[in-house]
């Protein structure tokens, strides 16, 4: 991932997840991409319910959790089993140029999308040149 210094997001500690209790802790495939207004985040959450995401941005730490469901369907029994389930975990730093009042996250088919709004101080301007003396 490229490191922005205007925005300086950034991984912290990739494999740095500790689970309070015993379960797998996966860490999602995220893309980060920026905007002249905003930075979005998007990480895949496959099998994790929107009231199972918490997401909290605590001075310059943006830390996501998503929980998935666990256990087999009714009145089956397993046969083969590879499909895991766990926690997905991830954190990153952030500037405090952000507009902590407009951020925003959506879950959409197993992926969620958080904006980060920057602040105005924080995004680009045209600097208008006059002449003369």
């Amino acid at each position: 991932m490229k490191e922005n210094k205007e925005t300086n997001l950034e991984k912290v500690g990739h494999n740095a997840a500790e689970p309070t209790r015993d379960v797998k802790v996966f860490v999602p495939a995220t893309d980060i991409y920026e905007k002249d207004d905003s930075i979005l985040v998007r990480c895949d959450m496959p099998g994790v319910a929107q009231d199972q995401i918490d997401i909290r941005l605590d001075n310059t730490e943006l830390e996501i959790t998503g929980t998935q469901a666990g256990g087999k369907p009714e009145g089956v029994d397993l046969l083969a089993g590879e499909y895991e389930t766990g926690v997905f975990r991830r954190k990153f730093n952030v500037t405090q140029l952000i507009d902590r009042d407009k951020i925003r996250a959506r879950l959409h088919n197993g992926v969620l999308d958080i904006e980060l709004p920057k602040a105005e101080q924080a995004k680009p301007r045209k600097i208008e040149i006059t002449t003369g003396g």
